[in-house]
């Protein structure tokens, strides 16, 4: 007797499993760049740790030819979720692409301006005759870039600015052919481990730069808002795990993402850097909120700068519906 109710009990736990695992809703991530860059540390936190599971989600991450082909693929349907800055809308849905950001990734800019110590820079103002090297001249750092000198009443043509990669920035900074960077902590981080000094300074106290963003569809917002729910508030989950305990996370993530074995100081080092130059909440801005002055104020400078030609309206460019 007792032999069988543990038969019909192991099979009730067995059934009660697989149906749970048959409700997991399929979600399909598109990454800019490989999902193993410690940038996209939340992401691979949340899935490792569960939080997507919790939230009734299967994840399946993709990688994505840059922001642009993201943007696309997620306004055609092709991904159900994507990443990118939190410009990105600015720039793609003036081109028609209905795609608005459900969740930005800190409360600073992304985009870090770096220089050899060596090179006589103490800020963007010496940039006036100095290399500076961008990701390329459709991206991100480089429109930081731009906002940057504008403030600090440079153009580029007072500049040289060299669109070479992630890679270039990191090779030809540390070969001295490079005197400066406009990009992302874990540049900075491997240029000095290669033992050069780096000043820098983030482009948010310069020019309203904005970190990354999940971005969807305005279908797929009006057709599965529990998805995008559940996805936002996971990868905020492995925010807020960064941030308590950046040592920690750092432990954690190497061992979910093989490439950075045996690197867990330098992915620590990374992640205090994003922790404190990135994540932390902005006034009135709770992790994952978007700010519409700040939106609005980059969509003027690039519409005064020409890398959009029409205005789209605020309310359309973001939600904050799904932050928690």
């Amino acid at each position: 007797m007792k032999q069988t109710l543990l038969k019909t009990i192991t099979a009730a736990a067995f059934a009660i499993s697989a149906s749970a695992a048959l409700a997991q809703e399929k979600v399909t991530y598109l990454f800019p760049a490989p999902d193993f860059l410690p940038a996209f540390a939340p992401f691979q936190l949340a899935k490792g740790k569960g939080y997507f599971e919790d939230a009734g989600l299967d994840v399946t991450f993709q990688v994505g030819k840059g922001g642009a082909d993201v943007a696309t693929q997620v306004a055609l349907g092709n991904a159900d979720l994507g990443g990118g800055i939190g410009d990105t809308p600015i720039i793609v849905r003036a081109n028609g692409l209905p795609i608005r950001g459900v969740a930005l990734l800190g409360g600073r800019g992304l985009t870090q301006l770096a220089w050899r110590a060596d090179s006589g820079i103490t800020g963007p103002e010496d940039f006036a005759g100095k290399s500076i090297g961008v990701l390329a001249f459709q991206d991100t750092t480089y429109y930081n870039l731009l906002g940057v000198l504008a403030s600090v009443g440079l153009s580029k043509d007072d500049v040289d600015i060299q669109a070479v990669g992630s890679g270039g920035i990191i090779q030809l900074n540390i070969s001295g052919d490079l005197d400066g960077m406009s990009g992302v902590p874990e540049w900075i981080a491997a240029i000095e481990g290669a033992g050069v000094e780096m000043g820098q300074t983030p482009v948010d106290t310069i020019f309203p730069a904005m970190a990354q963003a999940i971005i969807a569809s305005d279908e797929t917002i009006a057709e599965r808002p529990e998805v995008v729910d559940g996805f936002v508030n996971a990868v905020l989950q492995g925010i807020r795990d960064i941030v308590a305990d950046p040592a920690q996370a750092a432990k954690d993530y190497v061992g979910m993402v093989q490439q950075h074995e045996g690197q867990e100081a330098q992915i620590e080092a990374i992640m205090r850097s994003y922790a404190t130059l990135i994540y932390p909440e902005g006034e009135n801005q709770p992790l994952g909120a978007f700010d519409p002055e700040r939106i609005a104020a980059v969509q003027d400078f690039y519409l005064d700068s020409g890398i959009v030609q029409t205005a789209v309206p605020v309310d359309e460019l973001y939600t904050n519906d799904f932050v928690k």
